[in-house]
């Protein structure tokens, strides 16, 4: 582990140990607490090898499925049977065949409108509140155990893009976002930063070559959303090194 530009940097061999990096650092943070335990998950394609992982024997046995919560960082405005659908991966990928119904926490995307997303954001941000007991984060009490994060070719993360009013959203825990920057080109609902940043644990996953021109332009500081994004606990990057910048020094 290393310390770059204010963040832990794990560099790893390749997509299968972040995997198993990211599984352990999952099943650490559900170690550490022995109450109910809230893991915020992320779309994309950088978590789908983690979540196969974590419905695997070895991995399934070791988490406490009864007090584990499942959420997600941001949605695409779609119906929950769409393919593109964040959570709908998650739950094909381990949630339904291991966790309880009851602990699984969708952004809803069946309102009457479906170019709404602002319906499904004040909804969403309701049962967040209803979970963490409070309608004000308090920086003593994270709401989450656990966030996931990734990072898209634009820098963005969740669904927080470059020059979004979103970014600097301080009163909103969850908002809509009308137009995606990058595809697919549809309505999202994001978490805000603040939102995301009430966590013990932030954990981005980043690999493959494709990812190193932005890493290059993140680990540079440029102001882009990912660099934003920022746990008031820690914040831990996992890079393979087809993704790690060639100049970064804390490898």
């Amino acid at each position: 582990m290393a310390a770059n530009d204010n963040r832990h940097v794990i560099t790893v061999t390749d997509p299968a140990a972040l995997a198993a990096t990211a599984a352990e650092h999952l099943l650490a943070r559900t170690a550490a607490n022995s109450g109910r335990v809230a893991i915020c998950l992320t779309g994309g394609s950088s978590p789908k090898q983690l979540y196969h992982l974590l419905a695997t024997d070895a991995y399934r046995s070791r988490i406490p499925w009864q007090r584990v919560h499942w959420f997600i960082g941001d949605e695409r405005f779609v119906p929950a049977d769409d393919p593109l659908n964040n959570m709908s991966m998650a739950r094909t990928a381990f949630l339904d065949r291991c966790a309880p119904a009851a602990n699984i926490h969708p952004i809803p995307t069946a309102t009457a409108d479906p170019t709404d997303p602002d319906r499904g954001a004040a909804l969403y941000e309701q049962e967040l509140q209803s979970f963490y007991g409070a309608d004000t984060l308090d920086h003593a009490r994270p709401l989450f155990d656990l966030v996931l994060m990734g990072v898209g070719p634009d820098g963005h993360t969740a669904s927080l893009f470059p020059g979004d009013g979103a970014l600097d959203e301080t009163a909103r825990w969850v908002v809509g976002i009308a137009k995606a920057n990058v595809e697919p080109f549809v309505p999202r609902v994001t978490l805000t930063l603040p939102t995301l940043a009430s966590c013990r644990e932030m954990l981005f996953e980043v690999a493959g070559a494709d990812k190193r021109a932005i890493l290059t332009r993140l680990f540079a500081a440029e102001n882009l959303p990912a660099n934003r994004a920022r746990s008031t606990g820690e914040t831990v990057w996992l890079v393979d090194r087809a993704a790690i910048p060639e100049n970064f020094g804390g490898q």
